[in-house]
């Protein structure tokens, strides 16, 4: 049993040697398929970028060159036209936009303002002339009286307007159309005449 014992070291070193010989063939490669445990989940495809607006187009940052919250760019087309109200409060317009304004206090733009006849709209599509209906399609705004129209004339103004950053407002006139929207903060958002 000795001697047993003693040749199987000497045959398991003879049949790793055999193994590594250069005069062996070499083993078949061996596909090994891996299989996760978990299922991966397909790669998400990044999402598109968004929409770079118009120069027609009027969102809560501004509309063309002019920013809500910042100065009036230096050389912009936006100018004071005509008698103005107060000294602290300005408005302004532009001939590359024809039936909207702007309100600058305080040396900042505060707010934007579109009205009938004017070719600017918002992303979603709207400008003045679109029906109360289309724009509840889109914004479920809070209804306050109008100033100077008879029902259904109506101001729908942006729930967080009042909380200091840009908002959104829509002038609805008796007709129930759109006959103005502005963008601004408060309280120059909510002005009824120009800056008052």
């Amino acid at each position: 049993m000795k001697q047993t014992l003693s040749l199987i070291p000497l045959a398991l070193l003879a049949a790793c040697s055999s193994q590594s010989s250069p005069d062996a063939e070499p083993a078949a490669e061996e596909t090994v398929s891996v299989t996760p445990a978990t299922p991966v989940a397909p790669e998400k495809a990044a999402p598109a970028p968004a929409p770079v607006p118009s120069a027609n187009t009027l969102t809560l940052a501004g509309l063309g060159d002019l920013r809500i919250g910042e100065a009036v760019p230096a050389g912009s087309r936006w100018a004071e036209r005509g008698a103005q109200v107060s000294e602290g409060c300005h408005v302004l317009s532009s001939p590359d936009y024809p039936d909207a304004y702007a309100i600058v206090e305080g040396g900042t733009l505060r707010r934007i303002s579109i009205s009938k006849g004017s070719r600017v709209k918002l992303a979603e599509g709207i400008g003045p002339g679109a029906t109360e209906a289309v724009v509840k399609q889109y914004f479920s705004f809070k209804a306050t009286p109008h100033k100077y129209g008879d029902p259904p004339a109506k101001y729908l103004t942006a729930p967080n307007a009042a909380g200091g950053a840009s908002a959104l407002r829509f002038e609805i006139g008796s007709d129930g159309t759109v006959s103005q929207i502005h963008v601004g903060t408060m309280p120059v958002l909510g002005y009824v005449e120009g800056c008052a």
